[in-house]
């Protein structure tokens, strides 16, 4: 799975970061997760070889992009334009991208950017209803070409149903998971298949990721450990593909 970090560390904003990952593997080595500093990987897009051909290369349908941060992250606004340009050169690569924060979209977009880059992909995170309309709302409106929303880690049924109705032809897909960790909080799979059932009414594609580490299912809680936590998820067999 090809990644490009081109930042590292966060600060946490809602209630989706409390057990964030990235801190949690920080803390391992006594690295403070809220300094958001630059990467070697800064560049990594444009890194070539010795032979002139391009490091980082199309392996998979995308390339998994700030996944240690916010690509939208007011620390990185500068850094941003040059992450923007190399995005651009590299036409070659589909870049993936998440966030919290979709209101920050416009701080130094390219000038040229128009309707959207067609090789940015952007997933809004949405883990319970407050954040989920605190964020659609901006996001949905947002200029992107592919556009898609993740309840992860997800806290609480969600209705999206009136994001849906509204903004179901540019949605590409809809994602579910739980929370992983120690002290992950509980992910009941009633959620799962509410979510499920509000993207089958509207035809947006529905993907289960993951269970998360404590996975309530009918009245039983389930400890998942998290090397079986997404195969658990496929076995489910849920995942919903527009007709």
């Amino acid at each position: 799975m090809p990644t490009w970090n081109p930042w590292h560390g966060c600060t946490k904003i809602s209630p989706g970061c409390a057990h964030c990952y990235v801190y949690r593997r920080d803390a391992e080595f006594d690295k403070d997760a809220s300094v958001v500093q630059k990467t070697s990987s800064f560049d990594l897009p444009v890194q070539k070889n010795r032979k002139g051909e391009y490091k980082l290369k199309a392996d998979g349908e995308f390339v998994y992009t700030c996944f240690t941060s916010d690509f939208f992250h007011p620390i990185a606004d500068e850094w941003r334009t040059d992450a923007w340009r190399y995005i651009k050169l590299r036409s070659d690569l589909n870049f993936f991208i998440v966030t919290k924060r979709p209101d920050r979209f416009y701080k130094n977009l390219p000038s040229d950017w128009g309707e959207g880059y067609e090789n940015v992909h952007i997933c809004c995170t949405c883990e319970n209803q407050e954040m989920t309309d605190q964020r659609l709302p901006v996001f949905l409106e947002l200029p992107v070409k592919h556009q898609s929303i993740i309840h992860e880690p997800m806290l609480e049924a969600i209705d999206i149903r009136k994001y849906l109705a509204k903004y179901h032809s540019k949605i590409e897909n809809v994602i579910c998971g739980g929370e992983s960790g120690k002290d992950a909080r509980v992910c009941d799979y009633d959620w799962i298949l509410s979510t499920r059932a509000q993207c089958m009414e509207f035809g947006v594609p529905f993907h289960f990721k993951q269970t998360g580490a404590h996975f309530r299912k009918g009245n039983r809680i389930y400890y998942i450990e998290r090397k079986y936590q997404m195969s658990q998820a496929a076995k489910a067999g849920i995942d919903y593909k527009q007709q």
